[in-house]
């Protein structure tokens, strides 16, 4: 497939097209849409994804399109929405008839009848940076084609609003004097923690800043709480193939205080020994390249590891989607998790849950939320942390009114966006 190609292809959907070909009226969710009734919108969705393997950047991708679908639909508008995102292997869990899709790679980024024309074909742009992704930790490479689509629309006039997302870390040039020069072009920038709010006024005091929180507590889903049984607890294990790996090759480059693998074999073993416990080993980010070296970063691999060294743990069928896996996460009493978007969809769910942190966008996000019951990267030994797992395992139920408290934040500061989303789409219906 060429660079800058829009693919489709989801199976059991209206294809994309016009007139026609599609359908006037379908449903999202609850909302049975008219496509005659509405002013149409063009939205482009930048560095979203409508089939990454990783989970977690799918339920922003849904979860912001679920916000900006209302918003818009209460002013007047029907979104037509265009992911503009890097390649990714899965399958599509946005259909055809949701969204648009365009590839952005090399040749893409810098052809005329790519980005540019793609990004100039929208009314407005909503960048999520992939969650984390606009910082110098990943290389020049990965920051340039989030840097460069920025200005692009910019250049091309595009009103440009970042969508809440974490920002940096900026320490060193060129990054840092880059950053500043495509963050105060923008609409306004929402972080989705403290840290990524002092971050913007550091490297770009002349940007709008606003706090807000991660989408992805909005990610719709079917409520499976009905699942749960007086008997024995389903207690749900998401162990990351990242921070596993790193723990078994010695690398460590999060510097965690605990040895991963180890706090996860022992916290499971320890599980299998309680008979009013069901073990469900969950994956939330897999490799679906299809290639033929595992990769580090599959969640998959490792659940499927441990179920054979656990045989009596339940080992989870992967997801079709994002809101596929926050509905079973919705099922579960209590949830033990290595990957953020996991954690957040247990609690948005009212899953008590503890988050084994590898950065701080964990501490800087539910520290917001005034919950503290995590794992940190710092501070606990092994056999600390192993302790502190089946202490709020045991107080699971005191867990879940410190969640409900820190859900009443969330609808706040994910008001906050709304209000930035009318204020743009406002602004776009008075200069039509």
């Amino acid at each position: 497939m060429g660079g800058g190609e829009r693919i489709g292809n989801a199976p059991g959907n209206i294809a994309s097209g016009s007139g026609e070909d599609r359908a006037a009226k379908y449903k999202i969710g609850a909302l049975t849409v008219d496509r005659n009734s509405k002013r149409k919108i063009k939205i482009g969705l930048l560095w979203h994804s409508a089939n990454s393997g990783n989970l977690g950047v799918g339920a922003l991708t849904i979860a912001n399109m679920a916000i900006v679908r209302q918003v818009a639909f209460d002013l007047g508008f029907e979104p037509e929405f265009c992911i503009i995102g890097m390649r990714d292997a899965g399958p599509r869990y946005v259909s055809e008839d949701e969204a648009e899709v365009f590839v952005v790679d090399g040749k893409a980024l810098l052809s005329p009848s790519g980005c540019w024309r793609i990004i100039a074909q929208q009314d407005c742009v909503l960048d999520i940076g992939a969650g984390d992704s606009f910082a110098e930790i990943y290389g020049f490479k990965r920051f340039f084609f989030l840097w460069w689509t920025k200005m692009i629309a910019h250049v091309r006039r595009v009103p440009l609003l970042l969508s809440p997302q974490t920002i940096g870390p900026f320490t060193r040039s060129p990054y840092t004097q880059l950053a500043s020069l495509a963050l105060t072009r923008a609409r306004a920038v929402l972080a989705r923690d403290p840290q990524s709010l002092e971050a913007l006024a550091r490297i770009a005091p002349g940007a709008k800043g606003e706090l807000a929180v991660d989408v992805a507590f909005a990610l719709p889903y079917v409520d499976r709480g009905g699942e749960r049984s007086d008997v024995r607890a389903r207690v749900g294990v998401n162990v990351s193939g990242l921070l596993f790996h790193e723990a078994e090759s010695g690398r460590n480059r999060f510097g965690l205080d605990v040895d991963y693998a180890q706090l996860m074999r022992r916290f499971i073993a320890d599980l299998t020994e309680r008979p009013d416990i069901e073990i469900h080993l969950i994956a939330h980010a897999i490799d679906a390249s299809g290639g033929c070296e595992p990769a580090v970063d599959d969640d998959d691999r490792v659940a499927d590891q441990l179920a054979q060294e656990f045989p009596t743990a339940t080992r989870v069928p992967s997801f079709l989607g994002p809101s596929e896996a926050k509905s079973y996460i919705s099922s579960l009493d209590f949830l033990v998790a290595g990957r953020m978007h996991a954690c957040i969809a247990a609690f948005s769910a009212g899953v008590p849950v503890v988050p084994v942190a590898y950065s701080r966008k964990f501490s800087g996000l539910f520290g917001m939320l005034g919950y503290d019951r995590m794992v940190p990267v710092k501070g606990l030994d092994t056999q600390q942390a192993a302790e502190f797992l089946h202490d709020c395992l045991d107080r699971k139920a005191e867990l879940g009114r410190e969640m409900k408290l820190g859900m009443m934040q969330v609808e706040a500061l994910l008001g906050v966006y709304r209000s930035e989303l009318r204020a743009l789409l406002i602004s776009l219906k008075v200069e039509r």
